[in-house]
């Protein structure tokens, strides 16, 4: 079903992982403290690369071409009325940094990359990141001019949030 989907709908997949984001776009870079310890963070990368996280900020998975994210595996989530087709163009697997960028396909109302991820620092604290590069291509974001970098950060803050309690899930028992 997935076999032969179209490219990605901006130049440069992966400029997420890049110290400079690319210009001629809004760009976002939010990082919260979640959780701390070994078992915190290996919940909340469980939560990320399995699309719960999205589930819990409240999207609704519509497809995706595997059940983990993975290069190549493609995923469309609705949020009300829309969709949102991204495919995965990397992931990052350290021992003590996880996560993963995807960036926008034809029919997204953006076009651009988003990175989530997960780190244990060195003294057990759990911290998710949520960074991106984009512009509006359809009408509706365009027409929301400047709220729709609120919208945006905003919807970074729900992506964190359910990491956090993905990362929570299970303490104490």
């Amino acid at each position: 079903m997935f076999m032969g989907a179209p490219g990605p709908t901006y130049d440069g997949p992966g400029a997420t992982r890049d110290t400079a984001l690319p210009a001629g776009y809004d760009h976002l870079d939010v990082e919260r403290r979640i959780g701390h310890g070994r078992a915190a963070f290996e919940r909340a990368v469980e939560g990320l690369f399995t699309w719960r996280m999205h589930q819990r900020a409240g999207l609704r998975l519509v497809r995706v071409s595997a059940a983990r994210a993975a290069p190549g595996v493609v995923v469309v989530v609705r949020l009300g009325p829309v969709r949102i087709p991204c495919r995965v163009v990397y992931t990052v697997d350290e021992p003590d940094h996880r996560g993963f960028g995807y960036g926008s396909l034809p029919g997204h109302p953006f076009s651009g990359e988003e990175l989530f991820a997960v780190r244990l620092t060195g003294d057990g604290e759990v911290r998710a990141r949520v960074r991106a590069f984009s512009r509006p291509v359809t009408l509706l974001p365009r027409l929301g001019g400047p709220v729709t970098p609120v919208v945006q950060r905003l919807a970074a803050r729900r992506y964190l949030g359910a990491l956090r309690g993905l990362a929570r899930d299970g303490e104490g028992g």
